[in-house]
């Protein structure tokens, strides 16, 4: 076992390096070591996996179609397979725009919604902050609020019923049909549950949630459909279909492999006894979301990999933005630690092995 060191302020970089690692399950007859105490920042208790929790034996409740989810979502899908046919004949700044607008809302996801609220892996000033709350509405994957809870209780009863998108029940559920039923009820009791005082004192993110219907109709249906057919001329059937549904549709999908493919598809370097996976594929769709075995392994590092810009636009981005002076106290985790890790729980795939 690494010896449990103090954090370390690293000035030159701006950055705190994390010295505690700390213990996950282990599959299949494999020792388990429970989480130590002394491993645990207070702070981001509820987003750290819990191996006490167990599923209750039984067979699973019956499944409840959400149809106001699914006839969206095919609706959606149906205007987006059109919205192909149609990006050969419209503007090029149509789909400039449509590219533009995906990159600053995933950033409202990545940045924002999983590794500054979520994680806390980072901090944020007033101006960053608008700008990820604005990005993050753009994206309308839910509010900021609903989507960290939803993602701290994945990491902390993380492939097990209470895990809202739990990759056991397959590809096609954890990708999608999550949202197509009623969360079990497993997720209402345990997520219920979690801390969530910190954004509920976040007066940016209460208000995103208090008018979030109002703001989702300006930014996510209005802009990007308006926008094209005003400045530039577009028919109002190509910024429809080619500004707004087919550029949501590459969005979600493209959000979706990380709780789909990167449980199911890759390599585990960092530890071999969780699903999460190292995918590069998901990473490039996703802007750097796609290390995921490191990232459950060390969910507290604002880089959710070890690499930094290795395929990672919105480690550049944040790096930027602390350039700037807008985001500053980023959390690393140690190389010794890392490496220690490796040694210890990784499938034998990292380099260094």
């Amino acid at each position: 076992m690494t010896a449990h060191l103090p954090q370390e302020i690293s000035s030159r970089c701006s950055t705190t390096n994390i010295m505690e690692p700390h213990s996950r399950r282990q599959q299949d007859g494999e020792e388990k070591m429970p989480l130590q105490a002394e491993d645990i920042r207070p702070e981001i208790k509820d987003d750290l996996y819990d191996p006490s929790y167990q599923d209750e034996e039984g067979p699973p409740p019956k499944l409840e179609y959400v149809w106001r989810n699914i006839i969206f979502m095919a609706l959606l899908h149906v205007g987006a397979l059109y919205g192909i046919t149609l990006v050969p004949s419209c503007k090029v700044y149509t789909w400039l725009l449509g590219v533009f607008y995906n990159v600053v809302a995933g950033l409202g996801i990545t940045a924002g919604a999983h590794r500054l609220w979520s994680h806390r892996t980072y901090k944020a000033r007033l101006p960053l902050r608008i700008f990820l709350i604005m990005a993050n509405t753009m994206a309308f994957q839910n509010d900021v609020y609903e989507w960290a809870r939803d993602h701290r209780a994945h990491h902390k009863f993380s492939e097990t019923h209470a895990d809202p998108h739990n990759s056991r029940r397959g590809f096609f559920f954890s990708h999608v049909g999550w949202l197509l039923v009623r969360k079990h009820p497993a997720v209402k009791e345990k997520g219920g549950k979690l801390d969530m005082s910190d954004l509920k004192a976040e007066k940016l993110v209460m208000f995103q949630r208090r008018y979030y219907k109002l703001a989702v109709t300006l930014m996510f249906i209005i802009l990007p459909t308006l926008v094209p057919w005003y400045l530039w001329g577009e028919t109002f059937q190509h910024s429809l279909c080619v500004s707004n549904f087919l550029r949501y549709a590459v969005l979600l999908n493209f959000t979706w492999l990380v709780n789909s493919a990167a449980h199911l598809y890759g390599y585990r370097p960092y530890d071999r006894g969780i699903g999460a996976r190292e995918n590069p594929f998901v990473s490039m769709a996703s802007l750097g979301e796609g290390f995921h075995n490191y990232h459950h392994t060390f969910p507290y590092d604002y880089s959710v990999s070890e690499y930094r810009w290795h395929i990672n636009f919105t480690t550049f981005f944040i790096d930027c933005m602390a350039a700037l002076g807008l985001a500053y106290d980023r959390k690393k985790v140690s190389k010794a630690v890392v490496l220690a890790r490796i040694k210890r729980t990784g499938d034998g795939s990292h380099k260094s092995s």
